[in-house]
């Protein structure tokens, strides 16, 4: 991963507030940007989940494909909460999940998915090779390895092994903790590792391409030391995840319960469909939110980031914290996000 301080922030909301303001002059309304690819992702290891999306959308290619390879980057990495390596559930298993969706609004999912390295692939294949959108646990896993995925041993990474070490000790799931800069390892929270990077629960990812399309990407190995068989809104289309190409895209980071609760992605995308900026429809979600859980929202973190067929970017959180990753052919920044609290 890359570390905060080799981007520059102080000066990225403004800077890119009028870029993107020169970039997207002369269009209308109902014109997507063309030409002008663009790919945004949740939390500093979308710095380097981007630069592989990039290989493909800054040669013209097709944003369903990069956003499938920019998030295969963080599951190849040894963490606490992406990929094989990442927090178990409190039976010590790592269970992936994923989902995947294009412009034609085909989408592909798996979820509870175990020894099999990337499941955003594997859910590609469910879009691309089945009449079925979902496959879960056993029939997911058997799926994959008849697409020819190998079976990988589980090892989990230092600090995922030493948290669920520290987790056995008192064996108690208190959900997530809000992002702080410390030393713990709850379950979704952002957190600081002993090394001095940071990790999260999820990545997720939406890219427009040179041809104005979008496609989104959201994997992760959900909450740590969760109950078998738990399921968040990582692999739920409409969730953690919604793509429409006439309006934009959106993906979704934090206690995904909530997340659900609201289908907040394609919640999202339909207040842009009415005309609100992605960061105005992301807020509004957020409130909603806020509204249902009342001061129980003081205890968790959600992050909504989206994306309009103008090619601008926004994001808001619930808690300050969250932050997405950039790029595009003249910028590559890490954004911090306002937040409701």
């Amino acid at each position: 991963m890359v570390h905060r301080r080799k981007f520059i922030q102080a000066s990225a909301l403004g800077s890119l507030g009028m870029f993107f303001s020169k970039m997207t002059a002369g269009q209308s309304a109902d014109t997507p940007v063309k030409g002008k690819p663009i790919v945004i992702s949740t939390w500093d290891a979308g710095l380097e989940a981007n630069k592989a999306a990039w290989e493909i959308l800054g040669k013209g290619g097709r944003a369903l494909d990069a956003v499938e390879k920019g998030v295969m980057v963080t599951e190849n990495s040894q963490n606490c909460c992406v990929g094989l390596g990442a927090n178990p559930d409190r039976d010590g298993f790592v269970t992936l999940d994923a989902c995947i969706m294009d412009e034609f609004s085909n989408c592909g999912s798996v979820a509870f998915l175990e020894r099999i390295k990337h499941p955003i692939s594997v859910a590609r294949r469910v879009m691309e090779k089945t009449p079925h959108v979902m496959l879960v646990g056993s029939g997911a896993q058997q799926f994959a390895v008849a697409e020819g995925f190998p079976l990988e041993e589980q090892k989990l990474s230092p600090d995922a092994q030493r948290a669920y070490e520290d987790w056995l000790k008192k064996s108690e799931y208190k959900g997530p903790a809000i992002n702080v800069e410390n030393k713990g390892h709850g379950p979704f929270a952002p957190t600081k590792l002993d090394s001095g990077e940071w990790n999260h629960d999820t990545i997720g990812m939406v890219a427009m391409d040179t041809q104005g399309n979008f496609s989104g990407s959201c994997t992760t190995s959900g909450a740590g030391f969760k109950m078998r068989g738990r399921l968040g809104d990582s692999p739920i289309i409409g969730a953690g995840l919604f793509v429409d190409n006439e309006v934009g895209a959106c993906t979704a980071t934090g206690q995904g319960e909530d997340v659900i609760r609201v289908a907040g992605s394609h919640s999202v995308v339909e207040l842009m469909r009415q005309g609100l900026s992605p960061e105005m429809a992301c807020k509004k979600i957020i409130e909603r939110i806020v509204r249902i859980k009342k001061e129980k929202a003081k205890d968790i973190q959600v992050a909504f980031l989206a994306i309009n067929k103008k090619g601008i970017p926004g994001a808001f959180a619930l808690h300050p914290g969250f932050s997405y990753a950039l790029k595009t052919g003249e910028r590559e920044v890490l954004v911090k996000a306002k937040s409701y609290y």
